[in-house]
């Protein structure tokens, strides 16, 4: 077996995904033979060959990042000599605090530079919200350059500057002209030919691991969107028209694709706001009533028959971000959507769109907690605290076993319309606003239908900034009466709960934008300890005492859980221990 390790802004996801090991901070410093951490060796203990391709070509000019190296586009159409093309960027720029500069790209990633210092029709317009009203932003309040520490101003074409600052938390766009068209579609060319060597090699060059039966690829965030524009595209016939890949798990991507084979197109662009390619979210077809417009994300593969395997997995943080449930319903959210026969979608209860934050913290890594680097993810709340990496082994594992032996793998699991599991993000306000200290939205900034008038002949958008329409009609988990999620595959911790694990944080009012969602991040907030602590603070939530007679009755009751869920085989038998392990650290921990 190989899987092939899509790797996210030139980072490896694999191993700390899958083997649950950590992964390298990588810095222009780092080595490139940085040593790699293998945590339990679980996909080498299986057999999998794990092979890591570059296919990003802004990723931040590190060495010890995967990445690719390719030509930019040229415009001869004239007859005369070849010469760069331009066209126009629309990105989104927010900082956490104060700022007199951006960066013209997000992440510390290669930005496409202004083709023009004093480019007079540059707009730049600013936002409280997402979905916001945009003010204008005068064009003499900003330039192209940046300001140095001493005040000064330097030319610069890869940033923007203000002499007054750019306000901690709000959101804003910026619409130029660049030049250097960076050919992003061969990135798709790139994984299939390494996948399709790796399994049958060519007649110059043999592949390096003989024996390859089948191939699976794996994405998370970033390449999980770029998995599903390559399933849209349906990338996967390799020259000799073999399928390259034999499965897919396309992780914590929601209902997004990307800007991975658009012209001046943003790999790095993670907001559904900001986007041009939404709708079709399902793998199943789909009419927008809205626009008329009909499509299914798997048309190009059901109309050749491809038997490609493919599990989408999301946590609660893309169902909170508004585009998770549009996989599995229609672009209205008022019907369920069959996800089709080669293909499983499962929502992770109660889960942040990463493995979970330990120690407990509102920072995203608590050890570097007070570093300025990670302002931008504090949270009002404790981040989520739940590691999901288990439910992913037995997705491999399964779909494994659906390409390898035909064995169907267990039915998807989500919210479903049809048995009132899936809700509008204002329904569990009913619940969280009689729980202290929950700070649930008073807003979701759900997507909406914007039209950038796309060509028809490539994927280059005519209208910037976008048309806006209607909102879609975006769905989340009901919850109980303790705020925990109803629907998904819960994890035994979730299942078995000690405190109450979300999708969803606000920002904390330091990094400015306080009643926006924290992208990404989930939240925790503990049961009381005692039914005297709880009564103390007014939590209706009964406490951990009144619920546990001890810890051994506990980790009992997680135990069982976790039996019941491999024998659904949404976990394998050896990751039961896992959960109580992990179950056992948390009561710990909270009492």
């Amino acid at each position: 077996r190989m899987i092939l390790d899509v790797v996210n802004r030139g980072n490896r996801v694999a191993f700390p995904n899958f083997n649950r090991a950590t992964r390298p901070t990588i810095d222009e410093n780092t080595p490139i033979d940085v040593q790699l951490d293998t945590g339990d060796g679980f996909l080498m203990r299986n057999g999998y060959v794990v092979v890591a391709c570059g296919w990003q070509k802004d990723a931040p000019p590190y060495p010890a990042l995967i990445t690719l190296d390719g030509p930019d586009a040229v415009d001869s159409d004239d007859g005369g000599a070849a010469k760069p093309i331009t066209g126009r960027v629309y990105s989104q720029l927010q900082s956490p605090s104060d700022t007199h500069n951006f960066l013209l790209s997000d992440k510390g990633h290669r930005a496409y530079p202004t083709v023009d210092l004093d480019q007079p029709d540059a707009y730049m317009e600013v936002r409280d919200e997402p979905d916001g009203e945009p003010e204008p932003v005068p064009r003499e309040d900003w330039r192209f350059g940046r300001i140095d520490d001493d005040g000064n101003y330097v030319p610069d074409p890869d940033y923007v500057c203000a002499a007054g600052n750019f306000e901690k938390g709000r959101l804003y766009q910026v619409i130029y002209t660049t030049i250097g068209a960076r050919v992003l579609g061969l990135s798709f060319a790139a994984l299939r030919d390494c996948t399709s060597w790796m399994k049958h090699g060519t007649a110059e060059v043999a592949t390096p691991v003989p024996g390859i039966e089948h191939a699976y690829a794996y994405g998370r965030s970033q390449t999980g969107r770029y998995l599903r524009t390559y399933i849209y595209n349906d990338f996967n016939l390799d020259e000799e028209n073999r399928e390259a890949f034999d499965g897919v798990i396309a992780n914590v991507a929601g209902g997004m694709r990307g800007e991975f084979n658009q012209r001046f197109g943003q790999n790095s662009k993670d907001r559904n706001n900001m986007l041009t390619q939404l709708f079709p979210f399902a793998s199943s077809a789909a009419i927008d009533t809205e626009t008329e417009e009909g499509g299914s994300l798997h048309a190009r593969l059901d109309e050749r028959g491809s038997k490609l395997k493919i599990f989408y997995t999301n946590t609660s943080a893309e169902y909170h971000r508004g585009d998770a449930s549009l996989l599995h319903t229609d672009p209205a959210g008022e019907r369920d959507i069959d996800p089709g026969p080669n293909t499983r979608v499962y929502h992770f209860t109660g889960t942040e769109h990463g493995l979970g934050v330990w120690p407990p913290s509102d920072f995203a890594v608590a050890e570097i907690m007070a570093t300025e680097k990670l302002d931008q993810d504090r949270a009002q709340n404790l981040r989520n605290i739940i590691d999901y990496a288990p439910l992913l082994r037995a997705c491999l594992v399964n779909l494994d076993r659906w390409v390898d032996d035909g064995i169907e793998p267990p039915p998807s699991r989500h919210p479903r319309l049809d048995d009132g599991t899936a809700v509008p993000t204002a329904q569990p306000a009913t619940v969280f606003n009689g729980i202290p200290g929950t700070n649930y939205p008073a807003h979701h900034a759900n997507p909406r239908r914007r039209d950038y008038g796309l060509m028809e002949f490539r994927e280059q958008v005519t209208t910037l900034p976008p048309q806006i329409g209607g909102v879609f009609g975006s769905l989340v988990s009901a919850v109980d009466a303790d705020g925990n999620e109803v629907a998904g595959v819960m994890l035994p911790e979730v299942a078995v709960p000690i405190a109450t694990t979300t999708g969803w944080t606000l920002r904390h009012p330091s990094t400015g934008g306080e009643k926006q969602l924290l992208v990404f991040a989930g939240g925790t907030v503990p049961f009381a300890a005692t039914r005297a602590q709880r009564e103390a603070n007014g939590d209706p939530r009964p406490s951990i005492e009144e619920r546990y007679p001890s810890k051994d009755k506990y980790l009992a009751r997680v135990r069982a859980a976790g039996e019941a869920l491999a024998t659904e085989r949404y976990l394998l038998e050896e990751d039961i221990d896992v959960s109580v392990a992990q179950a056992s650290k948390f009561w710990d921990w909270l009492t």
